[in-house]
């Protein structure tokens, strides 16, 4: 009996020092991250690694990172509009929508999204695709780092820069390049709206080749950019 105690205390005891070894290196990459902008993404390796593996010819890589002053104000507030219009003031949760897709969910509705910006940072630079309830876990947790770790400016930062735009183009700069061939410091509303637009599916929705769907929900992100005040609602929470 007493070495089978040695042993099971040896193997607590090595799981209790690879959960803090784990912890203090998640710690120690989301806050090198708030001042370091990320080489690449868990997310864009995978599809990058994909493409590789099955050689795809036509696939390309776009991507080109930019300062959030660099980018319009209205694609800012596009994203907060279409994604997340409690971002300035929540932490990382948006309660309230998720206990809406819970309740829709127990009564027999296909389980929505409810994740904030902040949740897709997470869910893109450290983790794969998937619902999950381990996966949930893990990124709830970087989200509570990040929160916890980074100004708002910079989670809107990081997500302008590695949101999918369409099939290898991620971050805004590089979409507004493909698609409209200038900057992102010069989109308009309605450019900005149309590429807010995609966001929810950038593999199935187009910005290059809208379909009505698209068109639909790029009149309501204008609308909603609108009536939260346009710009301006944008210096207050930032």
């Amino acid at each position: 009996m007493a070495p089978a105690r040695s042993w099971a205390r040896r193997i607590l005891r090595g799981l209790l020092f690879a959960a803090i070894g784990w912890v203090a290196l998640s710690v120690v990459c989301v806050l090198t991250l708030r001042f370091v902008d990320p080489f690449s993404t868990a997310f864009i390796l995978r599809d990058r690694l994909l493409a590789w593996a099955h050689d795809e010819q036509t696939y390309v890589y776009r991507r080109k990172w930019v300062d959030l002053k660099q980018i319009a104000r209205p694609m800012q507030l596009a994203v907060i509009a279409s994604e997340d219009q409690t971002f300035p003031t929540n932490w990382g949760f948006d309660v309230k929508s998720i206990n809406q897709a819970i309740g829709e969910s127990e009564h027999g509705q296909p389980l929505r999204g409810a994740s904030t910006i902040t949740q897709q940072v997470a869910k893109n630079l450290f983790l794969w695709p998937g619902h999950s309830w381990l996966r949930k876990g893990i990124e709830a947790y970087f989200t509570v780092l990040i929160e916890g770790f980074w100004p708002k400016r910079r989670i809107l930062e990081m997500y302008l820069n590695i949101a999918e735009f369409g099939r290898g183009v991620y971050g805004v700069e590089a979409a507004s390049r493909a698609y409209y061939r200038k900057p992102a410091a010069r989109l308009n509303e309605y450019d900005a709206a149309l590429l807010a637009a995609v966001l929810p599916n950038p593999k199935r929705f187009r910005a290059d080749a809208p379909g009505l769907h698209v068109r639909s929900r790029q009149r309501w992100i204008v609308g909603q950019m609108r009536e939260m005040g346009g710009v301006t609602y944008l210096n207050g929470g930032q």
